[in-house]
């Protein structure tokens, strides 16, 4: 088995329960070795060369694919997909939902994801828009910027999806120092930012979601 891991900040609590899951050894090798950015997650799962992936909420929603109610949503604000202010226009190659929210949002400037772009909000705030905050004010929904998608597998995975929603999530200081050396962004503001994000995507989300989808068909080519 397969599983694409997208390694930005906003699933470490997700890749913690996976460690510290009973699963097949193969897997969790399989799990770290697919690592890759959303774009590119997003293609090998279109290829079938992956499981199961948290792909983009835009390609999740093509017909055919299968999804469980996880993934990566915004409560309100998120910090980490963010356009920067008077800047050209620009979609981030390594995004693929953010650059549509961006569109549907009428928001101009260069999109950014990730946890360079969380790194780049913390530093100056006032030169960026958090698009998910934008969204929320606009339609009073949290925004689902990507879903738990599979091509194979699809019992095993919702056992894993089950169980992690319910699961207490402590990840360990030692993983959060590490990453915030590589990623050059304070433990203090990875804890702040992750209490931004949830995982279980109800009601409230699958609204947001067909609503995105739903202004989103104008901008999407035939």
């Amino acid at each position: 088995m397969i599983f694409g891991k997208i390694d930005y900040i906003n699933l470490l609590p997700f890749h913690t329960f996976l460690k510290k899951s009973n699963m097949q050894n193969a897997l969790k090798k399989a799990c770290e070795y697919r690592k890759s950015y959303p774009s590119a997650i997003n293609a090998r799962f279109e290829k079938r060369r992956i499981d199961a992936a948290i792909i983009s909420s835009i390609q999740s929603g093509k017909k055919g694919i299968r999804t469980l109610d996880m993934g990566i949503v915004a409560k309100k604000n998120v910090r980490s997909v963010v356009v920067e202010k008077n800047t050209q226009n620009a979609s981030d190659p390594h995004s693929a939902t953010s650059n549509m929210l961006a569109k549907v949002l009428q928001i101009h400037g260069k999109v950014l994801i990730g946890d360079k772009a969380l790194q780049a909000y913390l530093q100056e705030p006032d030169h960026y828009i958090d698009l998910a905050q934008i969204w929320y004010e606009k339609y009073h929904l949290p925004f689902v910027f990507a879903r738990l998608s599979i091509n194979r597998y699809f019992h095993f995975y919702k056992r894993i999806s089950d169980r992690f929603k319910k699961y207490n999530i402590k990840i360990p200081s030692y993983v959060i120092n590490q990453y915030s050396q590589e990623r050059g962004i304070k433990v203090q503001d990875i804890k702040q930012y992750l209490a931004l994000i949830s995982y279980d995507i109800g009601a409230r989300e699958k609204r947001s979601l067909q609503l995105f989808f739903k202004k989103s068909k104008q901008f999407t080519k035939n």
